[in-house]
């Protein structure tokens, strides 16, 4: 038993090493992470039958489509608003109400963050680019902010699926949850000032008094919001009828439309969420995490370190927040027996600290991907930001224990 769980341990360590490695080449992330489930299926010796259900899941699981869409329409959303300097507006506007450039900078991944949506990164990219853009900051450090401050959320926020399906699983009061995971939500924003925008000071250069347009130029994003967050509309469908809306008002013409179209349907993101998804789908149909989980239970490993261990191994390997609860809390009530607000916190801040550090988060991927960062150089202020986090949580579990 203990020489399977080794070689499990041993091939996902491979995988994962390749996968550092070919992002170290700049290569595509969409073909990285292709390659990533190839190296995965060999590695498991995967029947032909399981490679056809591997990629037939992968082209028909709805979040695929979903995702595409969302993206691509981010990405229509975001020209459109740049062509018509709706973005420009926008920070004009932040910079007058708040005459601070860190709270400025921030603002935008905080209120984007606000969305539950995969792949929100990619919204509030634009806008930390369009704040810095006078700075020397490195695209390191502005894909850290975009990345770390859209994620407080997570930990708190109803909307968010990861935390419902945490207090359903356990039976832990919704509330209770919350104000227990609340410190890792304040902690996640203290190391985002802790860890970058040492070179932000000072207040911002904006008109003393706000203009109609100014105040109007949120109406998109304010819109998408309240589509996402109010009438529990999905970000793809709320994003189609904003752009819709938006062609009609900007008169653009078929012409146009079809530019858009093209800038938002690119090949590279098309080849990214399939490439993200059929290494997700390789990751399950392997049955690494499940063979890994199973030994912990198996082994009476104690429960402090199976709290951690478990979600937090799970969240690294599929870079998703449900899927760390959704694999890994069943587990740990049946080998613990415990549900206490503590023991569930501390689980859920560990999962979601690995989820963050994961290399395949679509947010991270795409926060990259946008500003053309270095990962490793991203890695150097995420991974002692995260440690701090779970340094909190691990006092936080002692005192409510």
């Amino acid at each position: 038993m203990l020489q399977w769980c080794m070689n499990d341990a041993v091939k996902l360590l491979l995988v994962f090493i390749a996968i550092m490695i070919l992002l170290r080449k700049k290569l595509n992330i969409g073909l990285v992470m292709f390659i990533a489930a190839s190296v995965l299926i060999l590695l498991y010796k995967m029947s032909p039958e399981k490679i056809w259900d591997t990629f037939r899941m992968t082209v028909m699981n709805p979040v695929t489509l979903k995702l595409i869409l969302a993206l691509s329409f981010i990405r229509i959303f975001e020209m459109v608003l740049r062509e018509h300097r709706v973005l420009a507006r926008m920070m004009d506007t932040v910079k007058t109400v708040f005459q601070n450039r860190k709270i400025v900078t921030i603002s935008m991944p905080l209120l984007i963050g606000l969305m539950p949506s995969v792949g929100g990164a990619y919204f509030s990219a634009p806008m930390v680019a369009e704040t810095t853009n006078d700075t020397r900051m490195s695209p390191e450090e502005k894909g850290f902010i975009n990345y770390w401050f859209r994620h407080p959320w997570e930990y708190v926020l109803p909307l968010y699926p990861g935390i419902l399906l945490a207090a359903a699983i356990t039976k832990i009061q919704l509330y209770d949850l919350i104000l227990a995971n609340s410190a890792y939500a304040a902690l996640l924003v203290i190391t985002g000032f802790m860890f970058a925008m040492h070179g932000l000071r000072g207040g911002t250069v904006a008109a003393k008094h706000m203009s109609v347009h100014g105040i109007w130029s949120f109406a998109p994003i304010v819109s998408v919001l309240l589509l996402v967050m109010l009438f529990r509309i999905e970000l793809h469908y709320a994003l189609i009828a904003v752009v819709l809306f938006l062609f009609f008002f900007y008169r653009y013409r078929a012409k146009n439309i079809l530019a858009t179209f093209r800038h938002g349907f690119s090949l590279d993101v098309i080849a990214l969420i399939l490439g993200v998804m059929f290494f997700k789908e390789a990751m399950e149909n392997s049955g690494a995490v499940r063979n890994l989980s199973q030994f912990f239970l198996e082994k009476n490993i104690p429960v402090s370190p199976i709290l951690f261990l478990l979600p937090f191994i799970s969240g690294m390997l599929t870079g998703i927040t449900v899927g760390f609860v959704g694999s890994t809390f069943p587990l740990l009530i049946s080998l613990t027996g415990n549900t206490s607000v503590a023991a569930i916190s501390f689980a859920f801040a560990s999962g979601l600290i690995g989820v963050l550090l994961s290399p395949v988060h679509v947010c991270l991927i795409l926060t990259k991907e946008y500003f053309k960062a270095d990962l490793w150089k991203m890695y150097r202020m995420m991974i002692p930001a995260g440690v701090i986090v779970f340094a909190g949580a691990v006092v936080q579990y002692l005192i409510l224990k």
